[in-house]
């Protein structure tokens, strides 16, 4: 009789740490999904503003449509990407793109003295800063939940309730790491 009793407590004990180890997961992962949705929101502010962006440049520098063209194709890609993967890599190369763009705009003077296109950029830098901020969140909210599906003994019970596979981080693509490490930014007065 004693022996049933240890082996049912076991047994129950058992269940409550697999119920505990799921619901975990469970809320680690919809934290992760929820705070990537907090991006996507952020990138498609940022989508929307680019077709002004590139209007107004093409109005002032209409021979540098190679700029244009990969600005307008980075968006495109950016639009299209399905997966974490896919928006990652389509967010590096937009945010190249437009690093670039604004690069062009510095040799039109007249370019930088419109309005419309001071505003366009002061919302886009707003909408990087919130990206910034949405990005951090969102790569902590996956430390914590690949931290807690590789520890015992969720790690025993992950694989079976379709936890398996690590999610990964929104990380800077090494092009920008490369420029970033190149020179510091100079500061003219």
């Amino acid at each position: 009789m004693i022996t049933l009793i240890v082996i049912g407590v076991i047994v129950v004990v058992l269940i409550f740490v697999v119920m505990g180890s799921y619901n975990k997961l469970v809320a680690l992962d919809q934290k992760a999904d929820q705070s990537f949705a907090d991006i996507d929101v952020q990138l498609k502010q940022r989508n929307d503003l680019i077709p002004n962006l590139v209007e107004t440049v093409k109005g002032y520098a209409a021979h540098e449509s190679g700029t244009l063209q990969a600005v307008t194709q980075a968006r495109a890609a950016a639009a299209g990407a399905t997966t974490v993967d896919q928006k990652v890599q389509a967010d590096n190369m937009l945010t190249s793109a437009l690093g670039k763009l604004f690069a062009v705009a510095e040799a039109y003077p007249d370019l930088k003295a419109n309005t419309n296109f001071l505003e366009l950029q002061r919302e886009l830098s707003d909408i990087e800063n919130k990206l910034a901020a949405a990005r951090r969140f969102f790569n902590n909210a996956v430390a914590e939940f690949n931290a807690v599906r590789a520890q015992f003994p969720t790690v025993l019970f992950a694989g079976l309730f379709g936890f398996g596979s690590e999610k990964p981080f929104f990380e800077v693509s090494a092009a920008d790491r490369a420029a970033m490490n190149a020179a510091a930014p100079s500061v003219k007065f």
